[in-house]
């Protein structure tokens, strides 16, 4: 674990150097013709090794932001050098591994030869915040962007940094719908997928435990979690507890919202959805079916799974590329259910940048990502859900292996909800996570956390609405 924690770390730091240099080189602060600081001083900068310094440059070379002149250094270019329409797209490294972006950006260079696509991979730490950046600063043309983030975004007052796209009706309707505002579709969706459990099937049959379906609830869950688990060897089930797209699916199940009086006050002593992070807590205290870590990311969670640590995870479809190669024997099932079996959609789309000064051409770029050809080709090559209809619905020999309960999803889709649906703004949901956290982890009652969260509520409203205002 130590060792790809560092990994993590140097990646992060490499990342954290493209992104400093590329924001620095388009803002002007290095202009056309200048160069860059030397590579030592940059290792000095970055506390990177000068092999990494070298491959975060090659990056910028690629990108077109600077070229190598042997024994001088790194020169800063115009963008006039390039030739044909240059468009700028980012998103996060993984999300483009997972849709395999780097061979539809390949296919659609191909079709368009006249149009040169520009890959930015972004850090997925503070995503929206960065993104929003770029856009309003011009630095993209296209982005990838999700429910979550296009929210932060809605309650920022900036949704008119993205482009109105013409609503295409072979997609998903319930995909489109949370990208739409005012009668506009504002983001052109890609890929989705509900949050849902993952198995292995093998520590089941091992057990004797038979497997989930769409009948368990939660104390299903806890009880067969005890005998999946083996002391010294497995847990029974995990989950990374802070994740947004995590935690909240206990109080979105149990029927409840946050609904303000009409003075603005929450009363929340008798309020379901308070009640429903109970049976998170009830899971966190059984410390032989889930272990108390302190994971850094889903992606932790995750490993565990991939190392055979763990039986249960609770995921989603984009995790399932990662276990095409793994030898796992797996599956996956509806979440349990307490008062309903809802779950949390995950929605990742397109977006075009309203100030684009290429506009025509970003938005054939996201024309041709969610055509009907890329997304069957993402169908047949990854375990993505697309969001095109009848790309999902293509029958014929599969190219890759899938677990049996793959197209449960279409089953589900009533299920499928957004988080905003309990009442809450995003930033409400970030505020009120450090409370809910405490409450988990029991270091504070149901009676103190209502009280914290009666307190806390009204003042994120009135902060999202002066800012609001100011931004209006």
């Amino acid at each position: 674990m130590q060792k790809r924690n560092s990994r993590k770390h140097f990646r992060a730091r490499l990342d954290e150097m493209v992104v400093t240099l590329r924001e620095e080189i388009l803002s002007g602060k290095f202009p056309v013709e200048s160069y860059l600081p030397s590579e030592s001083d940059l290792e000095l900068r970055f506390q990177l090794s000068n092999n990494s310094i070298r491959k975060g440059l090659e990056t910028l070379v690629e990108e077109g932001l600077i070229e190598k002149i042997a024994r001088v250094g790194n020169k800063v270019v115009s963008p006039s050098r390039r030739n044909g329409t240059v468009i700028k797209f980012g998103y996060v490294q993984a999300t483009g591994e997972l849709a395999g972006v780097d061979g539809l950006l390949q296919a659609f260079h191909e079709k368009y030869p006249h149009i040169q696509v520009q890959p930015i991979e972004l850090a997925s730490m503070n995503y929206s915040r960065t993104l929003l950046e770029y856009m309003d600063a011009e630095m993209l043309d296209v982005a990838m962007i999700n429910n979550n983030s296009f929210q932060d975004f809605a309650e920022a007052g900036q949704t008119g940094l993205l482009e109105p796209l013409e609503a295409d009706s072979e997609l998903y309707p319930f995909a489109t719908a949370p990208f739409e505002q005012a009668g506009s579709t504002l983001v052109q969706p890609f890929i989705l997928s509900p949050v849902v459990l993952c198995y292995n099937k093998e520590h089941f049959r091992e057990a004797r435990v038979p497997e989930p379906d769409s009948s368990w609830t939660w104390q299903d869950l806890f009880r067969f979690g005890k005998q999946l688990a083996v002391k010294g060897k497995r847990f029974g089930f995990y989950f990374y507890l802070p994740s947004r797209n995590r935690w909240p699916i206990f109080m979105l199940q149990s029927g409840g919202k946050f609904e303000p009086d009409p003075n603005g006050e929450y009363l929340l002593a008798a309020s379901k959805a308070v009640d429903g992070l109970g049976i998170c807590r009830e899971l966190m205290e059984m410390t032989d079916v889930f272990p108390v870590l302190l994971s850094e990311s889903d992606a932790d969670a995750e490993a565990l799974f991939l190392e055979g640590k763990v039986s249960v995870i609770m995921t989603t479809y984009y995790f399932l590329n990662q276990l095409k190669d793994a030898g796992i024997s797996f599956d996956i099932s509806p979440l349990p259910g307490l008062e309903n079996n809802k779950t949390l959609l995950i929605v990742n789309g397109l977006a075009v940048n309203s100030r684009s000064r290429n506009k025509e051409a970003a938005k054939l770029l996201v024309e041709f990502m969610t055509s009907y050809e890329m997304q069957l080709k993402i169908r047949r090559q990854t375990l993505n859900i697309t969001a095109h209809r009848a790309a999902m619905e293509w029958h014929g020999e599969e190219t890759t292996y899938r677990p049996s309960r793959f197209f449960m999803y279409r089953e589900i889709i009533p299920t499928f909800r957004l988080v905003t649906e309990m009442g809450l703004s995003n930033n409400q949901l970030k505020e009120m996570q450090r409370e809910a956290m405490q409450f988990l982890s029991g270091l504070q009652d149901k009676e103190m956390l209502c009280r914290r969260l009666e307190q806390l509520l009204p003042a994120v409203d009135k902060t999202n609405g002066a800012e609001s205002s100011s931004k209006a």
